[in-house]
């Protein structure tokens, strides 16, 4: 039985690939699962075999355990055929404490057909978790890069790869091309964007509609972006269809779309060929969002451009012959160029434009006119040099507004004194609309809060930071819509730190 062992070892480690270790112990637990059935199901064993002569031994093990903690816990029961008190171990090795394992030597069964037909379906366990975890291990450190395999099999809703040793991955309908066809035996390329843990085996997730492939098929064609002369630092697509990267380099010598694109646009068609003949834009990176954004709306030449930091947006002008282009089919060129530049983009035609320049200016002279009591010139000068908040006027540097030209430091001054009254008695008015309740100390002084929110928020019943800490993110921003969602997360963590900080004592206080 002992040579037999040996060969079963021997010929499975080199035909699967799988350690002699790990089949060794899925005999062992073969045997220890044969020995309990010959001794009683509730026993536990233990099966040592000698890894050179194949020669093994049995025996019987108890755990040392406290019965009190087991019978308290409703989920567990006491198994007196392989659990010991402390008392009882000590009767049969002195000085045995929890934890322990007590052994007891005992006739081994044989390598019989039982345990051989055990231990086979164990090592072809073993073998399948060893060539799963092999994957695991080769593919781990691949995620986010590009991977080439075979179709092996279409499904309605899927397609799977073969990847090669023993390796399949997945591409779900999500993950695939729109309208892109494959046959089995075709090749293909994809990124493998996560690996799930699955009983059947690890599921290599593919994807063909991930923006990295586009980045990562250009390193592949464009060696100057592999080798770092070339940066691709922004990148939108609609798979199948559309696409548009944004590229720059730190070499005056070199024209990063033109190399991009190749000669005769031999690169970039490439690409599109891969990705099943998506159109690829390449515009050139600007640090400046504004130039960045009149790049990325390419071919559609832009007008005028106004962006609003406050709401990050953009809006966009253009001229009544470029509006189709610069919307795009389906406000497809729009929609990438906001996702490259990462604004929001509003397109209109330059009438449009100028009509909204022209509300929004007469807006702010009427609301420069009625807080600062200043006559329409004053007030039209001051818009047109950009101010449109009081704050603005209140708080800017003195010398910034006396820069603006027939304004010395008398006027400017008045202008600030009547812009933080103004402010003062809005705050005042404020407060008294927002009712009886008033905030808290705690909470007008916690960390990021300002004062007219917090009147909001008691004007909710959330008076405290214990308030605001029992709120969600949703309940806040219901209170105060105009709030980021990150912001309210942001202070609702704030109103909870007092909590972590008695937890961490109390788990102190338990340790000690």
């Amino acid at each position: 039985m002992s040579k037999e062992i040996l060969l079963v070892v021997e010929s499975v480690s080199h035909e699967k690939g799988v350690s002699k270790d790990v089949l060794f112990g899925a005999i062992e637990s073969a045997l220890a699962v044969a020995t309990k059935k010959k001794y009683g199901e509730n026993a536990e064993f233990r099966v040592a075999i000698d890894r050179e002569t194949g020669e093994y031994e049995t025996f019987r093990t108890w755990a040392v355990v406290n019965f009190d903690e087991i019978e308290a816990d409703e989920e567990a029961e006491v198994n007196p055929e392989a659990q010991y008190s402390v008392d009882q171990a000590q009767s049969f090795k002195p000085g045995a404490v929890l934890g322990d394992v007590i052994e007891e030597q005992v006739e081994s069964v044989a390598f019989g057909r039982i345990a051989a037909q055990t231990a086979k379906q164990v090592i072809v366990q073993k073998v399948r978790e060893a060539e799963r975890a092999q994957v695991v291990e080769a593919y781990t450190s691949r995620v986010n890069e590009l991977v080439s395999g075979t179709v092996k099999k279409l499904g309605r809703d899927s397609v799977i790869v073969d990847l090669g040793n023993n390796a399949e991955g997945i591409l779900t309908r999500e993950h695939l091309i729109p309208r892109e066809i494959f046959r089995v035996g075709d090749r293909l390329r994809a990124m493998l964007v996560e690996i799930r843990p699955d009983n059947r085996g690890p599921q290599l997730i593919l994807s063909r509609t991930a923006r990295s492939m586009l980045v990562e098929l250009f390193k592949v064609e464009v060696p100057e972006i592999s080798e770092d002369v070339i940066q691709i630092l922004g990148a939108a697509r609609d798979p199948g269809s559309r696409a548009k990267i944004a590229v720059k380099t730190n070499d005056g010598r070199i024209d990063p779309v033109g190399a991009c694109v190749g000669m005769r646009g031999s690169r970039v068609q490439a690409v599109s060929g891969e990705l099943a003949g998506e159109r690829i834009d390449i515009v050139l990176w600007d640090d400046n969002p504004a130039q960045l954004t009149i790049n990325a709306m390419a071919p559609a030449e832009v007008a005028s451009i106004v962006l609003d930091e406050e709401t990050h947006a953009m809006d966009i002008a253009v001229t009544e012959e470029n509006l189709a282009q610069a919307i795009g089919r389906g406000g497809q060129n729009v929609r990438l160029a906001s996702d490259l530049c990462g604004w929001s983009l509003n397109i209109m035609t330059e009438e449009e434009a100028a009509e909204k320049l022209e509300a929004e200016s007469s807006k702010f002279i009427s609301e420069f006119m009625e807080a600062l009591s200043v006559d329409e010139d004053v007030a039209a000068v001051l818009v047109e040099e950009g101010f449109t908040t009081l704050e603005e006027i209140a708080y800017v540097p003195l010398e910034e507004v006396m820069a603006i030209e027939g304004f010395d430091e008398e006027i400017v001054t008045e202008l600030r004194n009547r812009a933080k009254d103004a402010l003062l008695t809005r705050a005042i008015a404020s407060e008294e609309a927002l009712g009886d309740n008033k905030p808290a100390d705690d909470l007008l002084e916690m960390e990021g809060m300002e004062r007219e929110l917090a009147f909001k928020l008691a004007s909710h019943e959330v008076i405290t930071m214990e308030d605001l800490a029992e709120l969600a993110v949703p309940e806040l921003l219901e209170i105060d819509p105009e709030l980021s969602e990150d912001r309210a997360a942001a202070l609702i963590l704030k109103a909870r730190e007092p909590w972590f900080a008695e937890e961490a004592q109390d788990a102190q206080a338990t340790a000690e």
